[in-house]
């Protein structure tokens, strides 16, 4: 592969209608967008994107439009994390056929208990030996209920087809231990948008962020900022992105960042069961933190 994995990448959410079907129109719209304000490619079906809600033959139709869309220049990642080992073979194999660019593979998580690193590391290198497509690991320790072991990264990052990893932990001594094992072919990009500027000054090389969905001017200003060793300004911006990221992202979730979307002027739209809408204290706390950091048209800081 010929494209570097850094830069900043968007974890696009997934669009229903109102009855529950997927809107593709308003996924192609988003996937749009995103591109032309600068991202650096697209993951989809990942947090943000309501992964565990999506059914597989929609995985599959929301690849074809985004393939679509996405250049060959920039990324098209796709989630396909499952329980089953098996089950993301089969994704695995969806997302190569259908042209996605790498996958992202959060750990199995329902047996925690039985989540030892003997057993991520025969899923892991099952699934990398068995992808037709590279693979990145991912970290989410706020949805895994585990922190993927750093060690372990050392074992994968020398796999010839895993080729990075997110990690979505929020702790910045964490990332610095899977930094450790950063090399020319396994790159580190951060999933907290709270500290892209932070993260990068320990060496990540991007980030892929739900903030980028409704801020993408601010966090491609902070990757650029921190590319040109301009601290300064890549302070400055990340100081506006983190209480969105916090609050939006960290604390509220999937349905604010509908929220935030459909106020950007984007497609956001409803969630699928059983995530229930914001309520009307958390829409109003959402467009507060959009109207501070200047990007709802017409409002003012």
């Amino acid at each position: 592969m010929t494209k570097q994995l850094q830069g900043v990448m968007a974890p696009v959410v997934t669009t229903f209608t109102s009855d529950g079907a997927l809107d593709l129109e308003a996924f192609r719209a988003n996937v749009r967008a995103h591109l032309a304000a600068g991202m650096d490619g697209v993951v989809l079906c990942g947090s943000t994107g309501e992964n565990p809600l999506v059914l597989d033959d929609e995985r599959r139709a929301l690849i074809e439009v985004a393939r679509s869309e996405v250049p060959e220049s920039k990324w098209l990642i796709v989630a396909t994390g499952a329980e089953s080992t098996r089950q993301v073979f089969s994704r695995n194999a969806d997302a190569a056929r259908l042209g996605a660019d790498a996958a992202l593979v959060v750990s199995p998580h329902y047996y925690t208990p039985n989540m030892t690193i003997d057993v991520l590391r025969a899923h892991y290198t099952a699934v990398a030996d068995h992808a037709p497509l590279p693979i990145l690991v991912y970290n989410i320790p706020k949805y895994t209920h585990f922190v993927f072991p750093p060690a372990l990264i050392g074992d994968l990052a020398g796999h010839k087809n895993v080729i990075g990893m997110k990690d979505s932990s929020g702790d910045l001594e964490l990332l610095k231990q899977y930094l450790v094992h950063q090399s020319d072919t396994f790159a580190v990009m951060t999933g907290s948008g709270q500290a892209l500027a932070e993260g990068m000054a320990a060496g990540a090389r991007g980030g892929i962020l739900a903030v980028s969905l409704f801020a993408p001017a601010l966090c491609r200003a902070t990757y650029d900022a921190m590319k040109a060793d301009d601290t300064a300004s890549a302070a400055k911006s990340q100081a506006t992105l983190f209480p969105m990221a916090k609050e939006i992202v960290g604390v509220m979730g999937v349905p604010a960042v509908k929220v935030a979307i459909d106020r950007v002027g984007l497609h956001g739209g409803p969630l699928r069961g059983p995530l229930l809408p914001l309520g009307t204290d958390g829409v109003a706390r959402v467009e507060a933190l959009l109207a501070e950091a200047g990007l709802i048209v017409g409002a003012t800081a």
